[in-house]
């Protein structure tokens, strides 16, 4: 019988700029706010959600996935010269790979927040835990993310999936 990793759980972290803190439910008011530009969705699709639609999937999230053999991790970013949040980034892990994906509030954008944010999330998924491939999905027209990306250490593949080129880091292991 083969044995499970265990899961992970979302540890804070820290980068120059930015301490990235647990999801909680707590955070959806504050999120709402920040996730409320309508232009943030133009790549994702959706609409921003209402507070209470916020909670509820942080609920959901914070809850973990059924499925034991997978870990969500979220964290949202707290710009520490604000002292207010300003962004997600997240991971969900099975076995040695994480997909990660990240999003920066409208009024924030154009700092290298993002950037800044992923290189502390690979860096903490490398240290500590057991990932060896890193992968994010970033729509082609989306020239921010491809930065957010490569900055992170990932590189385009050929492969795509539901209109977005898969980005991928393989760690030595």
């Amino acid at each position: 019988m083969t044995e499970r990793p265990p899961r992970v759980k979302p540890e804070p972290f820290r980068t120059p700029r930015l301490d990235a803190v647990p999801l909680s439910v707590e955070h959806a008011a504050e999120m709402a706010v920040v996730l409320s530009d309508p232009a943030l969705h133009a790549f994702i699709g959706g609409a921003p959600a209402s507070p209470d639609a916020l909670r509820a999937r942080y609920e959901r999230l914070v809850t973990g996935c059924p499925d034991p053999a997978v870990s969500w991790c979220n964290w949202v970013l707290r710009l520490r010269e604000e002292a207010r949040l300003v962004g997600t980034v997240q991971a969900t892990v099975v076995g040695a790979v994480a997909e990660i994906a990240w999003v920066v509030g409208t009024p924030w954008q154009g700092r290298g927040l993002a950037s800044e944010a992923t290189r502390g999330l690979v860096s903490l998924l490398v240290e500590q835990t057991c990932v060896r491939t890193v992968i994010a999905h970033v729509h082609p027209a989306h020239r921010a993310s491809e930065s957010v990306a490569r900055a992170a250490g990932l590189e385009p593949t050929e492969v795509e999936r539901d209109g977005e080129r898969r980005w991928r880091l393989e760690l030595p292991g």
